[in-house]
């Protein structure tokens, strides 16, 4: 099962990035907080300090990560193209 499926790119989401260290995700919808979490903080190499989900109407899990403090949410939206 591929846990991390895409980056999600809107106003609101990018504007997550710089004001709440935020950064959010579609995932797998069968993954749990704790797998995404796992897959997160070893693909790019932070900590992560907190993980909300919410299922969209179609059949995706959303996740929003919120990185641990002395991480940078903005160098991951750089990394990923996003900004």
């Amino acid at each position: 099962m591929v846990v991390l499926r895409y980056p999600l790119s809107t106003e609101k989401t990018i504007a997550q990035i710089s004001r709440n260290n935020t950064i959010t995700y579609i995932v797998d919808y069968r993954a749990t907080k704790n797998e995404v979490k796992k897959e997160f903080e070893k693909v790019f190499n932070v900590k992560v300090k907190e993980i909300k989900s919410a299922n969209t109407p179609t059949n995706l899990k959303k996740v929003f990560i919120k990185l641990a403090k002395g991480y940078n949410a903005e160098d991951i939206a750089r990394r990923l193209k996003l900004v």
